[in-house]
């Protein structure tokens, strides 16, 4: 037995209509005909062949990390362009939580939806083999 990874994520809602028009409306995030929202590993694996991966991890009670929301999760989001993310969310009239940031693993841009829970968008970087310039 293995666990391959996260099969889904499901989450109460006062407002789950208007908190799903709000994924896609200002994410670009599509409905499945069943009312939730698919990402296929497929792909994210042919956008990133080695960078794509569901990180499941668990933060101190103290983390400061998903402030200023209350809540006891986040959830962080892969996209494969984050200038257009970024353009698609000013374009919303949506503000960003701090300014985005870039590492040699992925940029990083932060947002919250209309339940207060903040989102962590994140573009990965593939990471450039010994030898090979980046």
């Amino acid at each position: 037995m293995a666990v391959l990874g996260l099969g889904g994520l499901f989450i109460k809602s006062e407002h789950p209509e208007k908190t799903k028009n709000w994924y896609r409306d200002v994410l670009g995030v599509e409905i499945n005909a069943y009312g939730g929202m698919d990402f296929l590993h497929k792909a994210a694996a042919e956008a990133f062949p080695t960078a794509a991966r569901t990180v499941f991890d668990r933060f101190k009670a103290d983390s400061d990390y998903f402030a200023p929301s209350a809540l006891l999760f986040m959830i962080n989001l892969m996209v494969d362009d984050m200038d257009a993310a970024l353009a698609r969310i000013e374009t919303a009239g949506e503000a960003l939580i701090g300014a985005p940031e870039a590492y040699d693993y992925g940029r990083f841009a932060w947002l919250l939806d209309p339940d207060g829970v903040k989102v962590e968008l994140w573009q990965p970087i593939e990471p450039v083999e010994p030898g090979e310039s980046g």
